[in-house]
């Protein structure tokens, strides 16, 4: 009876070596490292994909958040205005007998050549009768005005440094139309101060009217920066 028992439980020498067998070190090596090159190339998508997410967050999305949209009381042809003025751009945005800078025209500027509907333009019109007939200022918004605690001297940089209207301005002197006014809700300022580019990247000099971009062109044309009341008065 015991041999039976024995040959019952007797294993097979193939069967006993199949169960014993083990995984070979090289082999799960590889299957380690594979595993961890798996989490690691997951690990960087994932960072890859935030990033990027991120990105059109903070430069798209944002942006379309923090400022309004919001268009001029009528359009405005600066490159027929050129064609016909002697003096350039000073010939509207001139500088008073006692050096301060005018800034936009005034009404009574204006009046000395719109006194009547000059030809068919729907935006001529509404000068005529919405401001002219009725003497008011036209609202304009100002793309360059920066906040009340910054002084800036035209006559500084246009007579005294030469600087052309263009380093600041762009070629607005060059547009048919006026551009959409993009306002910050949080400080009210028109986005042409911050920049487009929420980076700071700059292609052209008046992409953009920062402190920073003022203390750098002051170093790099007079060496000095210059003081803090220099602008802040």
């Amino acid at each position: 009876m015991s041999t039976i028992d024995d040959k019952a439980t007797e294993v097979p020498e193939d069967a006993a070596g199949e169960s014993a067998e083990t995984v070979p070190p090289e082999q799960e090596k590889e299957e380690v490292a594979e595993k961890k090159e798996i989490n690691k190339g997951l690990v960087i998508f994932v960072f890859i994909a935030a990033f990027v997410a991120s990105l059109i967050v903070g430069w798209i999305l944002f942006p379309m958040v923090l400022y309004t949209q919001e268009n001029q009381p009528i359009d405005f042809n600066h490159a027929l205005h050129l064609e016909e003025v002697e003096n350039s751009c000073e010939s509207c945005h001139f500088f008073r007998e006692d050096g301060s800078y005018a800034g936009v025209p005034k009404l009574a500027q204006c009046v000395d050549c719109h006194d009547e509907v000059m030809g068919d333009d729907l935006d001529e019109l509404a000068f005529v009768e919405n401001y002219v007939q009725k003497n008011i200022e036209v609202p304009w918004l100002i793309y360059s005005q920066q906040s009340d605690c910054v002084f800036f001297s035209h006559a500084a940089h246009v007579k005294a440094a030469k600087m052309d209207c263009v380093s600041c301005h762009g070629d607005i002197g060059e547009s048919t139309s006026l551009k959409v006014y993009e306002k910050n809700i949080i400080t009210g300022i028109s986005r042409d101060i911050w920049g487009k580019n929420i980076g700071g990247i700059k292609l052209h000099s008046w992409d953009r009217m920062k402190m920073n971009d003022c203390a750098k062109c002051h170093k790099e044309e007079t060496g000095n920066q210059g003081a803090c009341f220099q602008c802040h008065k």
